[in-house]
């Protein structure tokens, strides 16, 4: 979510909601909220975090335990990880289950996969062929 308080100098001309990652790593902000942008453009919403994100891209979702090291306010729970256009690798802690995250993040690449499979493949006849129906005798 944006915080315009966090930068005192930041003075926008429009009121900005929320704070978009792209994959090339760029920071766009838009005026929508983050359920609203979500919704228009497809993403999965994680409400407990209130981040949204692609499904298109392919996560890794890893169970996140503080260290002595690294111990952040927030009782932080997931960590999801996906690579950038580099290759580098990209995080970001989530409040939201393990398991929930991978079962909304499998459940999506499941439909999506099998939506993708039955759109380019015809049916194989008795024989294994992938002929048309129009053309069986």
């Amino acid at each position: 979510m944006f915080d315009p308080n966090a930068n005192a100098e930041f003075k926008p001309e429009k009121e900005y909601k929320a704070t978009l990652i792209m994959l090339s790593r760029e920071i766009v902000l838009t005026g929508q909220t983050v359920e609203a942008f979500a919704t228009e453009h497809g993403l999965h919403l994680f409400t407990e975090d209130t981040v949204a994100v692609n499904r298109a891209i392919v996560f890794r979702v890893e169970i996140f335990e503080a260290t002595a090291d690294f111990n952040p306010a927030k009782p932080y729970k997931t960590r999801v990880k996906w690579r950038d256009l580099a290759g580098g690798e990209q995080s970001k802690l989530l409040l939201t289950a393990p398991q929930t995250a991978i079962q909304d993040l499998l459940k999506t690449k499941v439909a999506t996969r099998s939506a993708l499979s039955a759109a380019r493949r015809p049916a194989r006849g008795r024989k294994g062929s992938r002929r048309m129906e129009g053309f069986q005798s």
